[in-house]
């Protein structure tokens, strides 16, 4: 599998990190965006996003279906998971059902995929049952697509840390 695996906590720099890995390749690139605009915070964000890519980008949105962005030959990077599974948990979703999908796709293809993802199981037990369930399939999410990236790293102050 032909995948990079960024992991860090809030701005940490791992986004700049994984843009400047799949920037390494040829463009043009694929930034695949989850997040979703719920409130005029996000909103602002998501527009900071946006901008900060230039010539040779195209932007997708896929708050659910990963797998039909991961199409073609260029380089992609998905920013970021631990959005895509917000949105599945909050959608009622089969979140293994869409993992599974999402690793035979990442399997499938060729091109570099930079997947980045938010490292929230460091901290205190959340005292709510939902944030609790997020945390804990957070962390089996990235354990499955660490087990078959080829590297994965940790980002904390804008430095990356080579775990595999």
């Amino acid at each position: 599998m032909n995948s990079i695996l960024v992991l860090g906590g809030a701005r940490s720099g791992k986004s700049c990190h994984a843009e400047s890995l799949v920037m390494a390749e040829p463009a043009p690139w694929r930034y695949v965006a989850t997040g979703r605009a719920w409130d005029d915070e996000m909103r602002a964000r998501i527009a900071f996003h946006r901008a900060r890519r230039g010539e040779g980008w195209e932007a997708v949105e896929a708050p659910f279906d990963l797998v039909s962005s991961l199409h073609g030959s260029q380089p992609v990077l998905v920013d970021c998971l631990t959005l895509w599974l917000t949105n599945l948990i909050l959608d009622e979703r089969n979140i293994e059902e869409a993992t599974e999908s999402l690793l035979d796709a990442l399997r499938q293809r060729s091109a570099l995929t930079v997947l980045v993802g938010n490292e929230v199981g460091l901290g205190i037990v959340p005292e709510n049952a939902l944030a609790r369930r997020f945390r804990d399939e957070a962390g089996l999410l990235h354990q499955k697509i660490a087990r078959e990236a080829r590297r994965v790293l940790f980002v904390a102050a804008g430095c990356a840390l080579e775990m595999k």
